[in-house]
């Protein structure tokens, strides 16, 4: 059937207008989409406080917690050096392991560590590391990370005073930084969940809008209104490519008020927009084909987690891109891989409008 009947671009347009608008309230009455959206909503107007715990379990160290080490040993008063001065750590010299062991045990220490200085093989001394901490607790984890940081730091000085006695100069180790422990969560984890999240959601849109106006039989009334198929399809496209870019701008809006700084949001929205035009186009592919809800969904899950996971031999990660990006520090590829996103999914786009149009020529 015609989309127009000769009624011009301005007709064309307004009626996959009220095609869109009219799936856009029905999502209103989808309790999961509803539940998705309020999640996405909650993390990124309460990031400030959510990337404080979630941090823990990226980063332990990020916790704030004293961590009280015994040390022991012919190099336990270098052991004690290193982690003198850091923040939530103190350490405490005991002359004998025995006596280092009963504090273990009446939980007055919360690491034991035996630190003894021998004759390497080769010449000249080492020193071993023994630790014993607590296993199998959140409390363990903490206090191994922050062990950690002390034995970097009894490395650093040991470098630094054996280096006079090199005859070449070692490998220099990386300055320490004051960043903060949040920083990598929040735009490694938190931005890119916020920006692709919603492209996810927007193309298992797609294929719930179409899956269920077959199922229903609602899509042949549709068309008797008079509508072609691809007027139908290019109305409900529409309404889902609109959720991504909007809820990702909406997001990013509400981390910028929590503090977390987003730079180069117009290409991390154009980034978005590209992403939901290949996706919502999947999806729309999807629900004509195989006609039914469930499947429909499986397919285009499993076909976007593989898509996902195919992306490593790409130059850089999507979501490596959108870190990136997010602090204002692309790298080489970054850019180039944005367009390349928005020009896949308009092409996309385009052809599964083609392979619609063709339907729609045969009779659905």
């Amino acid at each position: 059937m015609p989309e127009s009947d000769g009624r011009g671009l301005g007709w064309a347009l307004r009626v996959r207008g009220v095609v869109a608008r009219r799936d856009l309230t029905s999502l209103t009455r989808e309790k999961t989409i509803v539940l998705a959206l309020l999640i996405q909503l909650f993390v990124a107007a309460f990031s400030s406080f959510l990337v404080v715990g979630l941090t823990s379990l990226y980063d332990p160290s990020a916790v704030q917690g004293e961590v009280t080490v015994g040390a022991t040993g012919s190099a336990a008063d270098e052991l004690v050096a290193a982690g003198a001065g850091r923040e939530g750590l103190s350490t405490i010299r005991y002359s004998s392991r025995d006596e280092a062991a009963a504090a273990f045990d009446a939980n007055r220490i919360d690491v034991l560590v035996l630190a003894e200085r021998y004759e390497g093989e080769s010449g000249g001394t080492r020193i071993r590391i023994e630790a014993t901490a607590p296993a199998n607790s959140f409390r363990g984890t903490l206090i191994v990370a922050q062990l950690r940081e002390t034995l970097e730091a009894l490395e650093r000085g040991e470098r630094e005073d054996r280096a006079a006695f090199l005859d070449a100069p070692l490998v220099p180790l990386p300055d320490e930084v004051s960043a903060s422990p949040y920083f990598g969560f929040s735009y490694t984890v938190l931005v890119p969940l916020l920006l692709f999240l919603p492209v996810f959601i927007a193309g298992s849109v797609a294929v719930d809008v179409v899956t269920e106006e077959i199922e229903r039989g609602t899509l042949e009334l549709l068309q008797v209104a008079p509508l072609s198929l691809t007027a139908i399809a290019d109305g409900k496209a529409l309404a889902a490519v609109f959720l991504g870019p909007a809820q990702a701008l909406l997001w990013m809006a509400l981390l910028s008020l929590n503090g977390i700084a987003i730079d180069n949001l117009p290409g991390l929205l154009v980034m978005t927009l590209g992403l939901s035009l290949a996706l919502v186009a999947t999806g729309v592919g999807l629900g004509l084909v195989v006609r039914e809800r469930q499947r429909a969904q499986l397919l285009y899950s499993l076909g976007v987690l593989g898509a996902f996971a195919g992306a490593v031999l790409l130059p850089e990660h999507p979501a490596t891109t959108a870190a990136l990006l997010a602090i204002d520090s692309p790298g080489p590829f970054s850019q180039v891989l944005v367009v390349v996103y928005l020009v896949a999914g308009a092409a996309l786009a385009l052809g599964v409008r083609s392979f619609v149009s063709r339907i729609d020529a045969e009779g659905l």
